[in-house]
């Protein structure tokens, strides 16, 4: 397990050392294509994370399979279909900073061009692992639990030592970052220090270790 989070480590520099060193001007251009014929005409559309009000999101129509937003706020944001058509097609989570993005639309959604945004697939890929290992074990837990109490345990405990690197990795990552939307976004998925309300009422700062 360490030699795969050292991995995940090492795939992760190069993106990083493009989105430190880079010094972001101009605004974001996304290049969409999507690989599903029958959203052609169809409207698509770019939701700010913090913001989703009329005001704030943009749409266009897809036309011949492709469409294209451009914004000069660098901000989280996602790229959603219609919700009449939003079945089979998976919503993609973008940042908006300067530059040339590529996007592809459809059952599988992904980004590049853009060194925050290469940055975020990596991310996106450590945690669908993440997501799909931690499933793996708890249900594994679930059951053992019926036969073997001991091993059930032992498998809810590597669970958790595999979401306590996943939250490592993810602040890793986030402090790695350049000041902006993405570092923002990945810092707050996991503080390490949050409030907690006690019995007597009382709150307290919880600091959880990195």
């Amino acid at each position: 397990m360490k030699r795969q989070y050292m991995g995940l480590c090492a795939l992760i520099t190069v993106a990083l050392m493009a989105a430190c060193n880079s010094a972001p001007q101009g605004s974001c251009r996304i290049h969409g294509v999507v690989d599903d014929e029958r959203l052609n005409g169809k409207q698509i559309f770019l939701v700010p994370l913090e913001d989703d009000s009329a005001e704030a999101v943009d749409s266009v129509y897809i036309k011949d399979g492709k469409f294209e937003f451009a914004t000069d706020t660098c901000h989280m944001a996602q790229i959603v279909m219609d919700y009449h058509f939003r079945d089979g097609v998976e919503r993609l989570l973008v940042v908006t900073e300067p530059g040339d993005l590529n996007v592809t639309i459809g059952r599988v959604s992904s980004s590049s061009g853009t060194p925050g945004n290469d940055s975020l697939e990596v991310w996106k890929k450590a945690t669908i692992n993440h997501t799909r290992e931690m499933a793996t074990l708890k249900k594994a837990a679930q059951e053992m639990a019926k036969t073997d109490t001991v091993r059930a345990k032992q498998l809810l405990a590597q669970a958790d030592s595999v979401h306590v690197q996943y939250k490592r990795y993810t602040r890793q990552l986030a402090s790695s970052l350049q000041e902006g939307a993405l570092r923002e976004f990945l810092s707050g998925l996991y503080p390490t220090s949050y409030p907690k309300r006690m019995p007597d009422g009382t709150v307290v700062t919880v600091h959880e270790e990195e």
